[in-house]
């Protein structure tokens, strides 16, 4: 049996200040919240009347041991538990990690496959970014957002489904390509939602950009500097939102992004607001990446999906009443894996709330030595007492949405 080390108060104290020894302050829970809310997370205010003194996160209520459990499965085996950790970032998370075996085993992605994932991979990032804009805004009150963005975003789903079967854990993406090619109805379905969520992207606009209430609560709350961001280990959204145009997808390419023509929203507020703004832009960046996705997918069609390097990918099925080495490549993998070899990787990518990075360690054997991924959520909880101090209990509200946390992504 393990014993449980108990923590006592003289271990917690130096959190708060010596009011809260006095009583001169208060301490009060805010949380754990229900899963259905930004997830559970307890944070311990401490308060003088309604204003933050002090906020201490307390994480891995939703702890899965996903990195562990990784280790103990083969690498094809291993990604169905990339859906798991962001769950709003699925297609991310595996593509994130199928990144990270190519490099590692020095394994080709065909073109056609590379186009499929940047796409689904922008698709994935609106369908984030609905989720935010939703929950955002229903935090503020803002009640019809929150139905207007699920609305589209079921119809991202739909897409998502269609091409895997699944609406969120996909699994869409392995190593090597994708686990199959994309149909004409696919390519229909993306063409259509190109032209209708532009003008719902207005409509939002339309709802927030301008409305007194809504900037009230979000204007000059938890402002945070470009020099402050960089050094709390902001990325994504949350950084460019203080000013500081650093994209993984312009920075480091992966998938062939440096072949697709955008530009990487930015804003110098550093508050609340100005993180709104910039996730708001990149619904119009993803549409313009999307867009040209499907321009290239029309000139490689026919093309292959998966690698022809069947040491690591399955031959394709009908190969396998016809060819012996294919029969023997398809029994090995879905019995024994396959063996990387020793060495080590690092891989990062944008996701829609940050750097995501994998780092991807072998022993020479069909399983994963070590897994661990750098999750911009995990990262960003730690600035929240940085962000809060000083601030009204409401508006704490506003500042943990504007940071897009999702706690799967940091409980791993």
């Amino acid at each position: 049996m393990v014993q449980l080390q108990e923590v006592t108060f003289d271990e917690l104290k130096h959190l708060v200040s010596d009011r809260a020894l006095t009583g001169e302050t208060m301490l009060l829970n805010m949380g754990p919240q229900h899963p259905s809310t930004h997830g559970v997370l307890r944070l311990m205010l401490e308060l003088d009347g309604e204003i933050i003194v002090n906020c201490v996160p307390d994480i891995g209520f939703l702890h899965t041991g996903v990195e562990k459990n990784m280790e103990a499965k083969r690498y094809e085996q291993a990604e169905v538990m990339t859906d798991r950790l962001d769950y709003l970032n699925t297609i991310g998370n595996n593509l994130a990690y199928c990144l990270a075996v190519e490099k590692l085993v020095e394994l080709d992605v065909p073109p056609r496959a590379q186009v499929i994932r940047v796409i689904l991979a922008e698709l994935q990032r609106i369908a984030s970014h609905l989720i935010w804009l939703g929950t955002q805004s229903l935090d503020l009150a803002a009640m019809s957002m929150f139905l207007y963005c699920f609305r589209e975003r079921e119809i991202i789903l739909d897409i998502f489904e269609s091409v895997s079967g699944q609406r969120m854990m996909t699994t869409y993406i392995r190593p090597g390509g994708i686990w199959r090619d994309v149909s004409g109805e696919f390519v229909q379905l993306v063409q259509d939602f190109l032209e209708y969520f532009p003008k719902r992207i207005e409509q939002y606009e339309g709802l927030l950009t301008k409305n007194p209430l809504f900037i009230d609560r979000v204007k000059g709350i938890g402002v945070i500097s470009a020099e402050e961001a960089i050094a709390q280990g902001f990325t994504g959204p949350s950084l460019r939102g203080s000013g500081v145009a650093y994209d993984n997808r312009k920075v480091r390419p992966y998938s062939g992004y440096e072949e697709y023509d955008f530009e990487v929203p930015t804003a110098t507020g550093g508050d609340v607001f100005a993180r709104y703004r910039v996730r708001m832009d990149e619904f119009w960046q993803s549409l313009r990446i999307i867009e040209q996705g499907l321009k290239k997918l029309k000139e490689l069609d026919g093309a292959p999906v998966r690698s022809s390097n069947h040491k690591f990918v399955p031959p394709p099925r009908s190969e396998i009443g016809t060819s012996m080495e294919a029969l023997i490549h398809h029994f090995k993998l879905w019995t024994e894996g396959f063996n990387a070899p020793k060495g080590y990787v690092y891989v990062p990518v944008a996701s829609p709330r940050g750097e995501l990075g994998v780092y991807l360690e072998s022993d020479g054997s069909n399983k994963p030595y070590r897994i661990h991924w750098r999750t911009p959520s995990f990262v960003h909880l730690q600035a929240l007492p940085f962000l809060s101090k000083g601030h009204l209990i409401a508006d704490l509200v506003a500042i943990i949405g504007s940071v897009d946390i999702v706690l799967g992504d940091s409980d791993r």
